[in-house]
């Protein structure tokens, strides 16, 4: 059943848009910029901008999903 190999992955059912509402609540948007340097983070930040980014950069997503997990169940 697919839903038992996912129910220990903590990313599993949580949108991007989830994580970096989560995160930005939880850091804001320059303690974030300083823990990922990206600059959707640090130059006129939001929601929109940094889900257009991390949507079409894998490498910047896998950082954000990194530190969402790291943040709330490392």
């Amino acid at each position: 059943m697919a839903d038992e190999s996912q129910k220990n992955n903590p990313l599993h059912g949580v949108t991007l848009e989830m994580i970096l509402t989560r995160l930005h609540a939880h850091y804001g948007w320059q303690e974030m910029a300083r823990l990922i340097r990206i600059n959707s983070f640090s130059n006129d930040p939001s929601i929109r901008s940094s889900l257009a980014f991390l949507r079409r950069t894998p490498w910047a997503r896998k950082k954000v999903e990194d530190l969402y997990i790291d943040t709330f169940f490392g």
